[in-house]
């Protein structure tokens, strides 16, 4: 599809405008809506995503991308719940208590949006008794933490604590990250995942959703 591979271009490049005017004539030549998600905004943000992980491209680029995709998942997002499309996960968001720095996860955010997952965007500075309530909400099978302060990490271990109290981990898995958040770390307080940077955690989630 000549139209979706331009779409996916446009999306590279972050123009917004253009995204907007395809998608919409995408929609209006009769494609499938899935199918403009698929292989209209989803591979271009994936393009996006594996240049970002390669350093090819910086977060200015992903951001400018990020907010072309959003033009066209406001095109889609009525008409993908119209059509009974189901997201490819849901996963709640947030950094950890204490900690307000909130590019990292911003990115992930995108970057999990860019790829067919549904995300509940819990802010920052997030209360292990949020994510808590969040994970029971109905739908979410991923939490997302993330860290910049070495002080806001043991919020990290609390968090999956509580979660372990509710009997939620059976549900939901846990993925971390963060600029001082390592691998061991993560296996040290029980998280089922780590990712270091936001493609990376794409990838990490769908592997532990089994995708």
């Amino acid at each position: 599809m000549a139209d979706l591979k331009e779409l996916a271009a446009a999306l590279m490049r972050g123009d917004a405008p253009a995204v907007d005017k395809m998608t919409k004539e995408a929609v209006n030549a009769g494609i499938g809506v899935k199918q403009i998600l698929d292989d209209g905004l989803i591979a271009g943000m994936q393009v996006v995503g594996e240049r970002f992980k390669n350093n090819e491209i910086y977060v200015p680029e992903v951001l400018i991308a990020a907010r072309a995709m959003y033009t066209g998942m406001k095109v889609l997002e009525p008409l993908l719940v119209k059509a009974g499309v189901k997201p490819v996960g849901t996963i709640a968001m947030g950094t950890a208590r204490g900690d307000l720095h909130d590019i990292g996860k911003n990115l992930v955010s995108m970057m999990m949006r860019g790829n067919g997952f549904k995300v509940i965007d819990l802010g920052i500075d997030v209360s292990p008794q949020k994510f808590v309530e969040a994970a029971k909400e109905e739908g979410v099978n991923l939490i997302g933490m993330s860290a910049l302060l070495t002080t806001t990490m043991p919020s990290m271990k609390a968090t999956i604590d509580e979660l372990q109290k509710a009997g939620l981990l059976k549900k939901v898995k846990v993925l971390i990250g963060g600029a001082p958040v390592t691998q061991r770390y993560a296996a040290e307080i029980g998280a089922d995942g780590y990712a270091p940077d936001a493609a990376s955690a794409v990838d990490k989630a769908k592997a532990l959703l089994g995708m």
